[in-house]
C-alpha cells in the first residue's frame, strides 16, 4: 500500500538531497586535499533558502497546515504543538472569512550567516470584507546545520505582526439595521423602534463571581451553566456580551448586575410590528437562526445570536431586509492596543412596500370576527380566508386568515414581555383552529359549486356543448347512480349559462358524465389549464398546489376511475382540493380575458428617498387560451348571480350601491367529511365592466356559501368601491 508523502517532507527531501548525478555518468577522479575548494553547500544557500520560503506560502495558500508545520524551526514546534498551530491558522482563516490568499516575495536579506529574512507582500480575498493585502511582511528563516536545512523561525506573528505579542485576531461584524416594511400606502408595517439592552461583562473585573453568574443566568433566562460556558470562553481582561434582555427586566436587575457583575449596559433597537394582529401569516416574525442555518449566517457575516427573517415576508425577503454586513478586522493586543488591518462598509438594508392595503386587510379581519361572534360559525368552523387581487398585475390587495395571532409575540425581545409573549405562543400554538395556518395560500379545500365556473369553460370550449346547450334540470340525476339538486324539483329546462347562474346541480353532474364519455383527462386538463393543482408561483410564501384528480392520479392509489369521479368533480367534490388563492387567480383570469398573472405582495423595494431598486412587473404565468365567447358567456352568467332575480346571490346585493358596478361571482357550498357544516364560498369579479378586483371568500364548515359567504364579500366591496362602514 502506497502512503502519501505530505508536502513538507517532500520538500525537505528535496532541500536535503539536491541533485544527484545520473548512474551511467563516468566517475570523475577523485582530488587531492590540496585541490578541494571551500564552496558554500547547495543547500545552505539563498536560493535553498527561498525554496523553503515559497513552500511555506505555498502550503498556506493551500490550507495544508501540516506541511506548513514540518517546515518551522523545531524551537517552534516545541512551542507550538500540531493540534495549536492547525487551530490557530484555522481560527485565523474562519475570523478572516478567508477564501483565498496570494504572496509576492519582494525582497530577501542575509541578516547573518545562518538568518534569512524574506520580505513579502499577501492579499487576502474574504467574504466579509473583501479583498486587502498586508505588505511588507517579514518572514525569517534560519539554517539548521546538522541537518543541512533552511526552517521558518515561526511564531503567530507570522499570521500577522501584532499576534507576535500575544494579540488575538478579532472581527467586528457592522450589521446595518434592518429595514421597514410598508403597505402600498406607506403606512409602517414593521420597524426597528423595539428596544432592548445588551448586557457585557468582564471576569477580571466582577466583583462577586459565583453571585454574578447565578444573577446573570437569572437576567438572561438561561442555565447557570451556560453562563459560565460563555465566560470562559473568553480572555479573563476581555469583554465579553453576556446576551440581551427587555427593557422591563433591566429595570428589574440592572443595579444587582452593576453591583456584583460590574456590568456595562447598551441600548439595541428591535423588531416591532405596529399591529401585530394585521397580517401575521403574511409578514412572519424574526429570530434567532437555526444551528443547522448558522454556517451560512456566519459565511454572510452575521453572527448566531443575530435576529433574521424565520417566517412569512421576513423570511423570504430576509436578505433584502438585513442588507450586507460589513465589518473591521483588527489585533487586540493585551495590553488593549489595537492594530486595524482592514474594514468594509455594509450595505445598507433596503426596505419593502407591499401590494397590501391595510386598511381593505383590517376591514375584512373585522368582518371576520364580526360574523364569528354574530353569526353563530364558532362551534363548527375553525377559520376563514379572504384573497382580494388585481385582476390586470396579480397584486394581492389583502390576505387575510382567520383567526389571527400576534406576531409581536414570536420575536426574541416582545415589546409585550417575556411572561406575556410565552402566554400567547402557547396559547397560539396550541389552539385547534390553528392560527399560523396562512389559510388563502395553504389551506386546501373541496371546491363545491365554484368549480361549476370550471365546467362551463371546459364543456363550451372543447365543443362537448354549444354555448346555449340546454338541459332540463329535474330535482333528480340518474346514470347508474343518483344524484339531487340542492332546490327541490329541480330548476327546470336551462341553458348552459343559466345553469352556472342558478348552480343547477343536475345539469353539471350531466355536464361531468359527458365529459368523462369524450375523454377521462378532458375536465382535469382543463382544471389545470385554469390553474387549478398546481402552485400560482408566488415567491413570498409558501403555498399549496391542492389537487385534481385523473385517472392515473387514481391508479397509483390502487382503484379505477369510473364516470362517477368525473360526476363528482363537477361539483367540486370527491378529490378536488383548491386553495383560495388558487381560485381568485382563476376568477381574476375570467376578468381579464384568459391571463393567469403570478400573485405578487411586495410592490417595490428601496431606501426611502431614493430610487427603488426594484419595482413589481405583472408577471404572466400563462395564458388559458380559452376562446374569447366561452369567456364572454361565463362572465355574463356570472354576473347575473348578484343581478338577475333568479341569481343564487341576487337577494344578498339587491339594493346594494354595487348594483351600479355589478358584481359578478359565483356561490359555493362544498361538503365537508363528517357530520359538519359544508364549506361556504363565494368567489367574484368586479365591477363588471373593466374589472379590477377579484376576490374570494371561504368560511369554514359555516353553512350555504350564499347565506355566508356571500355577505360577507358584499361588504368588502362595498367598502373597497364606497368606503361602506360595517353595518
Amino acid at each position: 500500500m502506497k502512503k502519501r508523502l505530505s508536502l513538507g517532507f517532500v520538500i525537505l527531501l528535496m532541500i536535503a538531497v539536491g541533485c544527484s548525478p545520473a548512474e551511467n555518468q563516468v566517475a570523475a577522479p577523485l582530488p587531492t586535499i590540496a585541490s578541494l575548494p571551500s564552496p558554500t553547500p547547495s543547500t545552505f544557500t539563498l536560493d535553498a533558502a527561498e525554496r523553503t520560503a515559497r513552500y511555506f506560502l505555498d502550503a498556506w495558500r493551500e490550507n495544508d497546515y501540516e506541511s506548513m508545520y514540518s517546515l518551522i524551526a523545531f524551537a517552534s514546534q516545541e512551542a507550538t504543538p500540531l493540534a495549536d498551530f492547525t487551530n490557530l491558522y484555522q481560527s485565523s482563516h474562519d475570523t478572516l472569512t478567508l477564501q483565498s490568499l496570494a504572496y509576492q516575495i519582494t525582497s530577501q536579506l542575509r541578516d547573518t550567516s545562518t538568518m534569512v529574512i524574506f520580505n513579502y507582500d499577501v492579499m487576502f480575498e474574504t467574504r466579509l470584507l473583501g479583498e486587502f493585502s498586508d505588505s511588507n511582511r517579514t518572514l525569517r528563516l534560519i539554517y539548521d546545520a546538522p541537518r543541512s536545512e533552511w526552517r521558518i523561525a515561526w511564531s503567530p506573528g507570522d499570521i500577522f505582526a501584532a499576534m507576535g505579542n500575544g494579540g488575538r485576531l478579532r472581527l467586528e461584524p457592522r450589521i446595518p439595521s434592518r429595514a421597514n416594511i410598508y403597505d402600498h400606502d406607506g403606512n409602517i408595517l414593521a420597524d426597528q423602534n423595539g428596544r432592548v439592552v445588551t448586557v457585557s461583562v468582564i471576569k477580571r473585573d466582577i466583583p462577586v463571581y459565583d453571585t454574578c453568574v447565578a444573577e446573570l443566568a437569572q437576567a438572561m433566562n438561561k442555565p447557570v451553566a451556560d453562563i459560565q460556558t460563555l465566560l470562559d470562553a473568553r480572555a479573563f481582561d476581555w469583554v465579553a456580551e453576556v446576551g440581551t434582555i427587555e427593557p422591563i427586566k433591566y429595570v428589574e436587575m440592572h443595579e444587582l448586575l452593576e453591583r456584583d457583575c460590574a456590568a456595562q449596559f447598551r441600548d439595541r433597537p428591535t423588531r416591532r410590528y405596529s399591529n401585530g394582529t394585521l397580517a401575521p401569516n403574511i409578514l412572519g416574525y424574526v429570530g434567532y437562526p437555526d444551528e443547522s442555518d448558522i454556517p451560512a449566517v456566519e459565511a454572510a457575516g452575521f453572527t448566531q445570536d443575530s435576529i433574521l427573517g424565520r417566517s412569512g415576508i421576513e423570511a423570504s425577503w430576509d436578505e433584502t431586509l438585513r442588507g450586507e454586513a460589513g465589518g473591521r478586522l483588527l489585533v487586540v493586543e493585551p495590553n488593549g492596543t489595537q492594530t486595524i488591518l482592514t474594514e468594509s462598509a455594509s450595505k445598507p438594508s433596503e426596505s419593502l412596500w407591499l401590494t397590501l392595503d391595510s386598511d381593505l386587510q383590517t376591514f375584512i379581519a373585522q368582518a371576520f370576527e364580526r360574523g364569528y361572534a354574530q353569526n353563530g360559525w364558532a362551534p363548527t368552523s375553525k377559520g376563514a380566508s379572504a384573497v382580494v387581487m388585481d385582476v390586470n398585475t396579480g397584486a394581492v390587495l389583502a390576505m387575510v386568515s382567520y383567526p389571527s395571532f400576534d406576531n409581536n409575540a414570536f420575536n426574541p425581545f416582545p415589546s409585550m414581555g417575556r411572561t406575556a409573549a410565552d402566554a400567547i405562543v402557547s396559547q397560539v400554538q396550541n389552539d385547534p383552529r390553528r392560527p399560523q395556518l396562512n389559510r388563502p395560500a395553504l389551506g386546501i379545500y373541496p371546491a363545491g359549486s365554484i368549480f361549476k365556473i370550471v365546467d362551463t369553460i371546459a364543456v363550451a370550449d372543447s365543443g362537448v356543448y354549444a354555448l346555449d346547450q340546454r338541459y332540463t334540470c329535474s330535482g333528480l340525476w340518474t346514470r347508474d347512480i343518483t344524484r339531487v339538486d340542492w332546490l327541490a324539483g329541480g330548476h327546470g329546462n336551462q341553458t348552459l349559462p343559466e345553469g352556472l347562474m342558478h348552480s343547477c346541480n343536475p345539469y353539471f353532474y350531466e355536464i361531468g358524465y359527458q365529459m368523462d364519455q369524450a375523454d377521462p383527462f378532458l375536465l382535469p386538463n382543463y382544471a389545470r389549464r385554469l390553474g387549478l393543482g398546481v402552485v400560482t408561483g408566488m415567491r413570498d410564501l409558501p403555498e399549496s398546489a391542492g389537487n385534481i384528480p385523473d385517472p392515473d392520479w387514481l391508479l397509483q392509489r390502487g382503484f379505477t376511475w369510473t364516470f362517477s369521479e368525473s360526476v363528482n368533480m363537477a361539483i367540486g367534490q370527491g378529490y378536488v382540493d383548491i386553495t383560495p388563492l388558487q381560485f381568485t387567480r382563476l376568477v381574476a383570469g375570467v376578468a381579464n380575458g384568459g391571463t393567469l398573472y403570478r400573485p405578487q405582495l411586495v410592490e417595490k423595494v428601496g431606501i426611502l428617498g431614493e430610487t427603488p431598486s426594484y419595482t413589481l412587473t405583472p408577471d404572466v404565468m400563462g395564458t388559458t387560451d380559452i376562446k374569447i365567447e366561452v369567456l364572454d358567456m361565463v362572465r355574463g352568467a356570472m354576473c347575473g348571480v348578484t343581478s338577475v332575480q333568479s341569481g343564487t346571490a341576487e337577494h344578498i346585493f339587491r339594493n346594494s350601491p354595487l348594483q351600479d358596478l355589478i358584481v359578478c361571482g359565483k356561490t359555493g357550498t362544498a361538503q365537508a367529511t363528517g357530520d359538519v357544516p359544508p364549506h361556504a364560498w363565494f368567489t367574484a369579479f368586479a365591477p363588471r365592466d373593466n374589472p379590477q378586483i377579484a376576490i374570494t371568500v371561504m368560511v369554514e364548515n359555516a353553512g350555504e356559501g350564499s347565506g355566508v359567504a356571500a355577505p360577507l364579500v358584499k361588504q368588502i366591496l362595498e367598502y373597497y368601491f364606497f368606503d361602506t362602514p360595517l353595518s
